[in-house]
């Protein structure tokens, strides 16, 4: 892999830990376990390990069903502010393995392209709540899950794709961004 699909490649990964944090690490891990896809060096194989892979697959199940509740997401969303950053900035070292990179500027870009998706997600979720009654968030859960997949599989089998798709999702998350701010009581208001 040269350096310029590594750098898609960490970031497909960063941004789809952002959507769900546990999706990409199971894809990585299922991949190295199940197939020639994806090869692990030290310590990183450790990831394929069947209790690792258990445990993160529990873990995932449960983000899974917890994330389409109203109440239940919004808590693990502000866990998720701590978990997604980090595992993004993980799988994006991870990367520097196979790449003749800077490590340090990999984890930069793996944190600001998680943090950015999370927070974005995070702010967007109450907005459903409020609009939808609630009603709204599991679709919008199954959207991000799904995204998630599908960046982290592209960012094994075709990086280029991945940084394309992230690319979006980080377009989508500015002009949500927007939207939320804009959204904000007291926003556009003339001053006394």
């Amino acid at each position: 892999m040269d350096a310029v699909m590594g750098v898609f490649a960490a970031l497909g990964l960063s941004t789809a830990a952002g959507l769900n944090a546990y999706i990409p690490i199971l894809t990585v891990g299922l991949l190295a376990r199940f197939t020639d896809l994806v090869t692990l060096p030290a310590p990183w194989d450790r990831l394929e390990d069947p209790v690792v892979l258990g445990v993160v697959a529990a873990i995932a199940i449960c983000d899974f069903v917890g994330d389409k509740v109203p109440v239940i997401d919004h808590v693990l969303h502000a866990i998720g502010v701590v978990v997604a950053p980090v595992v993004g900035g993980l799988l994006a070292l991870g990367t520097a393995n196979v790449v003749d990179i800077d490590p340090g500027f990999l984890v930069l870009l793996g944190v600001a392209a998680s943090l950015a998706t999370h927070l974005t997600r995070t702010a967007a979720r109450p907005i459903s709540t409020a609009a939808t009654g609630g009603l709204g968030n599991p679709v919008l859960s199954l959207g991000e899950d799904g995204s998630s997949a599908l960046l982290s599989i592209a960012a094994v089998v075709a990086p280029l794709l991945a940084a394309v798709l992230a690319v979006i999702v980080l377009a989508l998350v500015v002009v949500l961004w927007r939207r939320v701010v804009a959204a904000r009581p007291g926003r556009g208001s003339p001053a006394p």
